[in-house]
């Protein structure tokens, strides 16, 4: 047992807290901060340690082989993202919230009871709705932030009822015991563990929160979607494969979700004009396939996607925050020709959208791979599949955008003031990114692929043949080459690579499928309505009653203050006046003088005499 692995989420929270209090050299402490807790994030993945305190029923933290690849994920680009912000954000409450972010979700990964993961589930919720309203002056991005925080918390109920149902079970709150939970509870928790996770990862009808958390800074979009608390349900689903298994139909769900997910977001993603909202469409398309991974048990190739895809995805969204400063503005047919201006950034961002679309030998080309390698269902994987293909049109689309030479509309600065440069700390972490993204496919590939699935828990995960990565790579090459080839009148589901214009079925997917709209009508209005019948109940039924009774009280004093009362008083006055005279008679006879006495005394016994006579 090491204590000392406490320190690791701790160290960043706590550092955390600080910065928000003291708010002086905010950036190189939150930098310093990060840097300290990849450092025990390595040590900790090394010597895999664990922890126990009991603060409810006996709670802790520990690090095999998945939770290592977390930690050191999550910490590295952490460090990645905070650095990239050193250059633009520079107050305490921001540097501070981030730190608290990072130590919410190492805390998240690491726990070994759903206790401590509620506990880290739920300050990563309250750090989202901080840090995507962070502009507080502005009601649009706080209203934003209140939406995404409302969504997920409705899917975090879950978390509650799986709880509740444990313990009702009698087995406990590990993780490890929940699989052999006895029927109905077990199904009760995988219930409750799915719809949590499908809620933080934005899967299926949750997937419209994360559209508005483009709300935020560009920092907190590339860490939220990247390595934290979008892949917290897919890392949580992960763990908990063995009881989605026993379950068989929350294995189901969650394959079938995650498929659906990754083909319907992903052309969500095509008919976005904006570049952060591309993306973000695309991280919930491509969780999609880390949720899949967890419903078929493939656990190998959706912990190596999870991974890959945090240094893909953070790149790209550092990319384009770094052009968001600089040309004012994420609006598509705005950055025509910025990779041309911005080469460092342009190469850098080709690299994470080359890996995106799932292009050989990149990354995600291999590790997606391995996801649909694990499926055997044949429903989910074929899904899946076309999802992959939809990745390289939208891809494609982002690569033909913005190395497509510059026009009228390029940089217009329709959503900021533009600075014209790119800091050197926005570009610090970007070669680095593009390197992970460019290769680390390589624990797919057969010379590795043994080792990493024996690290993360499924020894039998099965290998990628040739064949396979043919299957995909050559179709995501082709479609990209046709997309970035494509004159720009040509149009894929509303998406023409010149003007970015809409169709009329790319204006469904535009609108992301009408999720928000749809979850306003369904669930939000009848809520809002129940409540305000509730409040009528409350103000006219419960109140009235209450005043009623109060009324009555009131009148039931005042009739006690009227003749009633005056009567009463009479009463107790007249018999108070009674005893007081017969005490005043009964002290005459008190003389002090004992011929006095004698004679009371004679009386006495003569009016016995006669009573005695008498009653004889």
């Amino acid at each position: 047992m090491s204590p000392s692995l406490w320190l690791l989420p701790a160290l960043p929270a706590a550092a955390g807290a600080l910065l928000i209090a003291v708010r002086r050299a905010a950036p190189a402490l939150s930098v310093a901060t990060a840097a300290l807790t990849l450092g025990l994030a390595g040590h900790a993945a090394a010597t895999r340690p664990s922890a126990t305190a009991r603060l409810i029923l006996g709670e802790g933290l520990a690090v095999d082989g998945l939770s290592a690849v977390m930690v050191v994920t999550v910490a590295a680009v952490g460090l990645a993202v905070l650095v990239f912000a050193a250059a633009e954000q520079r107050s305490g409450r921001f540097h501070g919230l981030m730190l608290i972010f990072l130590g919410a979700m190492l805390a998240t990964v690491t726990a070994t009871d759903l206790v401590l993961l509620l506990m880290g589930w739920e300050v990563m919720g309250a750090m989202s709705y901080a840090l995507i309203g962070y502009r507080w002056r502005d009601r649009e991005r706080v209203r934003s932030g209140a939406v995404a925080f409302v969504t997920t918390r409705a899917g975090d109920l879950g978390l509650y009822v799986a709880c509740g149902a444990a313990l009702a079970a009698g087995g406990g709150l590990a993780l490890a015991g929940l699989p052999g939970l006895p029927p109905p509870w077990r199904d009760v928790v995988a219930g409750g563990i799915v719809l949590a996770a499908l809620g933080k990862s934005a899967q299926g009808p949750f997937a419209f929160w994360l559209s508005r958390a483009m709300a935020g800074p560009s920092p907190v979009s590339a860490f939220l979607h990247a390595a934290t608390m979008v892949v917290a349900g897919a890392y949580l689903l992960l763990r908990a494969h063995a009881l989605l298994a026993a379950t068989g139909w929350a294995a189901a769900v969650a394959a079938w979700t995650g498929a659906l997910t990754a083909l319907l977001l992903g052309l969500v993603a095509l008919a976005q004009r904006d570049l952060k909202q591309l993306l973000a469409a695309s991280t919930c398309a491509q969780v999609g396939f880390m949720v899949l991974a967890a419903g078929a048990s493939a656990v190998s190739g959706g912990t190596a996607h999870l991974a890959a895809h945090a240094a893909v995805k953070s790149l790209l969204f550092l990319a384009a925050g770094a052009w968001l400063a600089a040309l004012g503005t994420k609006d598509l047919a705005g950055l025509h020709g910025a990779a041309r201006r911005f080469p460092l950034v342009g190469v850098a961002f080709g690299v994470g959208a080359a890996a995106l679309a799932g292009l050989p030998p990149l990354s995600l080309w291999v590790t997606k791979d391995a996801v649909l390698g694990g499926v055997a269902q044949p429903g989910p994987r074929v899904v899946a599949f076309a999802a992959g293909l939809v990745a390289a049109l939208y891809a494609g689309k982002a690569l033909a955008v913005v190395w497509r030479p510059a026009d009228a509309a390029t940089g217009t600065g329709s959503e900021r003031r533009a600075t014209g440069r790119v800091a050197w700390p926005e570009l610090l972490p970007l070669p680095v990114l593009a390197l992970v993204a460019a290769g680390f496919g390589i624990v797919g590939l057969p010379a590795l692929h043994g080792w990493w699935s024996r690290l993360v828990g499924d020894p039998g995960a099965p290998g990628l043949t040739a064949g396979e990565l043919a299957l995909s790579g050559v179709p995501a090459l082709a479609l990209v080459t046709a997309v970035i080839a494509a004159r720009p009148g040509t149009a894929v589901i509303g998406v023409r690579p010149g003007t970015v214009a809409p169709s009329r079925v790319g204006g469904v997917f535009g609108r992301w499928l009408g999720l928000e709209r749809a979850a306003r009508a369904v669930v939000w209005r009848p809520l809002l309505r129940a409540a305000r019948w509730a409040a009528w109940v409350d103000e006219r039924v419960v109140h009235g009653a209450v005043e009623a009774v109060a009324r009555a009280g009131l009148l039931a004093a005042r009739l006690a203050g009227s003749p009633l009362e005056s009567g009463l008083d009479g009463l107790v006055r007249r018999t108070g006046g009674a005893v007081r005279r017969l005490g005043g008679l009964a002290r005459r006879p008190q003389t002090g003088q004992i011929h006095i006495y004698f004679a009371q005394a004679a009386v006495a016994l003569v009016v016995l005499a006669v009573v005695f006579a008498i009653v004889r």
